[in-house]
């Protein structure tokens, strides 16, 4: 096993404190985490907004700026990756399970449960539940995954920086980063990543639980679920011991087959009319009221306020949560792109299947709810998807499909995480042992049985979300860090929008 230190055995004893503080007094370790989330989205809830729009700001800038043409990389490496397997990876790492649990889920939820801003039921809100759903999963989540991704892409393979998250800060901090604040940095980035990913897998085994019990009349209890964690742990284990360039590429290639399978077949076999008006209608409306939505916060309207912390600021601070693992993890496989095509790549490829993916199950959702069955609101959100499909033609086969999506997207979320836990445990090595990822494997594992069966999965949720504050300011120093390099090599490389006027001899301008 690769040297490892204070980072590792630092998030490793917070990581076990808070996980047995869940299964010791989890309704205790509930309260006080749903308490201080509750104050920082009620108190915070401006910031979390402005610091996405910030990022996205940022984001478009790189894109349109001549800085956006250097290369994460040498000026002569090529990507590692075809673009199909590219995105199938990075899409894979950043949605995976949430997809499945929440596509047809939220948009019936604002439809018919609890509307944005308009009464339930209404035109209105069927509107506002589309361009929401879009809002939550679009551009704003995935301008937060490739601002933390690029910045440690460039400061690693641009800068043979090791592949950490303090590592990004080095142009601001130099060597302190290797010190103390260094080690603090990695230890936030490490804990985020063990109790988002941890709580995901608990929700998977839950949504894989529910849809057997659909199917098949299977209980619904921790044994069963037990057994789903303990194969899938398995199965992650052994793609764990296969590498990146094997085991993760080579499941992340079956989910994009398996995603697209189960969304054609729900696109063609549903109500295809409605789902591609609702697409369009959607689009447009997201478009159009993005800046709207953007900085929304209705201080006066304590109804609409809730709403907005309970849904729009959860998302922002999750997705924030988020940011470590899955930046970690595109920028390992990003090398050899250039900023303008990682960005666009990153943000606008993904947010178009996700806005077509929502699109899809949750139209087939509102129009069976509509037509068919009102009583699919009553289902638990890891029941609902199978219940849609319960109503449709080859509703079976669309179940199986979807059950087998969750447990390779459950699997290929654990195994990327092994991966950038290791990394970050190892002084930021590329390719961490086996023997590291298989501890944070088991352990991730260990920790999201422990959870389901003290019921404290809601408590560590809450968690994830909290350390997302902090974090936030790490991410604004990222950006800032990474201006300050680009905007040095672009003037050692005269990147410039306009060639820069040179004085001739005679005093007279030129262009130079």
């Amino acid at each position: 096993m690769k040297k490892v230190g204070i980072v590792f055995w630092s998030s490793f004893t917070l990581v076990m404190l808070a996980v047995l503080v869940g299964i010791i007094a989890p309704q205790t370790l509930e309260n006080v985490t749903k308490n201080i989330q509750n104050l920082l989205t009620y108190n915070f809830g401006w910031y979390y907004l402005l610091v996405v729009a910030i990022i996205i700001a940022f984001c478009v800038f790189l894109i349109l700026s001549p800085v956006g043409a250097i290369r994460l990389g040498k000026p002569t490496d090529r990507p590692d990756y075809s673009n199909a397997s590219w995105f199938a990876m990075l899409f894979s790492a950043g949605m995976g399970i949430g997809l499945v649990f929440w596509g047809a889920a939220e948009p019936l939820s604002h439809f018919a449960i609890s509307s944005p801003q308009a009464p339930v039921g209404s035109q209105q809100a069927l509107k506002d539940s589309f361009r929401y759903t879009f809002f939550h999963w679009g551009i704003s989540a995935w301008a937060i995954y490739g601002v933390v991704a690029l910045a440690l892409a460039y400061s690693n393979f641009r800068k043979g920086a090791p592949g950490l998250i303090s590592s990004t800060l080095f142009p601001l901090f130099g060597e302190k980063t290797k010190g103390p604040i260094g080690y603090i940095i990695d230890i936030i980035a490490v804990f985020a990543t063990v109790i988002g990913v941890a709580t995901t897998l608990g929700l998977g085994a839950q949504q894989i639980n529910g849809g057997l019990s659909y199917l098949f009349d299977l209980p619904i209890n921790f044994t069963v679920q037990l057994i789903i964690i303990v194969i899938v742990t398995v199965l992650f284990i052994i793609s764990a011991s296969t590498g990146l360039d094997k085991g993760i590429q080579l499941l992340s290639n079956w989910n994009l087959y398996l995603a697209a399978t189960l969304l054609l077949l729900t696109l063609f076999i549903g109500p295809t009319v409605a789902i591609m008006n609702d697409f369009t209608s959607g689009l447009g409306s997201y478009l159009q009221n993005f800046v709207h939505m953007s900085l929304r916060m209705e201080p006066g309207d304590a109804g609409s306020r809730d709403w907005i912390n309970g849904w729009t600021i959860f998302y922002w601070a999750w997705w924030m949560s988020w940011s470590p693992f899955v930046g970690i993890f595109i920028a390992r496989i990003s090398k050899g792109r250039t900023i303008r095509e990682f960005l666009m790549g990153v943000i606008l490829a993904p947010t178009l299947v996700s806005i077509f993916w929502f699109a899809t199950f949750g139209t087939t959702a509102i129009e069976t709810y509509l037509t068919k069955d009102q009583t699919l609101v009553e289902l638990p959100t890891e029941q609902l998807l199978f219940g849609v499909f319960g109503n449709m033609p080859f509703g079976f086969i669309l179940s199986i499909i979807a059950l087998l999506l969750v447990a390779i997207f459950f699997i290929t979320s654990a195994d990327s995480a092994t991966f950038v836990l290791g990394m970050q445990t190892t002084f930021g090595s590329m390719n961490p042992s086996f023997k590291i990822k298989l501890i944070w494997g088991i352990l991730q594992a260990a920790i999201a049985a422990s959870l389901l069966f003290s019921g404290g999965l809601t408590a560590l949720q809450n968690a994830a979300i909290i350390v997302a504050f902090p974090f936030s300011f790490i991410i604004l120093l990222m950006m800032l860090s990474l201006y300050k390099s680009l905007m040095a090599e672009r003037k050692k490389l005269g990147l410039y929008i306009r060639p820069k006027k040179q004085h001739t001899p005679d005093g007279q301008k030129k262009d130079g």
